[in-house]
């Protein structure tokens, strides 16, 4: 059983370690520093690889940065767009940031 899912299309970023961070609702704040999550693909939730919780930070829509569009692999226009399709309306996120520990 995985801990926490991605779109496939993220896969091949985590796993090269380009993509060092994501941004979820409060549903999945929970996350402790330290914690090593299984991670699967959100489409069939097929195992990928284990990561490692650096940290979990509150984090306003309107403050995301330039450089949490760099840990997430895309542009800061990217980044929102993305977030916008994810979680319409939702301005309060919460950004955990990770690092890759296997992959499978």
């Amino acid at each position: 059983m995985n801990d926490i899912t991605f779109f496939q299309r993220f896969e091949s970023d985590i796993v090269a370690g380009h993509k060092t961070i994501t941004l979820r609702d409060a549903s999945e704040s929970h996350f402790t520093t330290g914690q090593h999550l299984r991670v699967g693909r959100y489409e069939d939730d097929v195992y990928f690889c284990t990561i490692e919780v650096i940290s979990v930070t509150p984090v306003m829509l309107d403050e995301l940065t330039e450089e949490h569009a760099r840990q997430e692999n895309m542009t800061l226009p990217q980044l929102k767009e993305v977030i916008a399709d994810i979680y319409p309306g939702l301005t309060a996120l919460y950004a955990i940031v990770f690092r890759l520990v296997t992959a499978a």
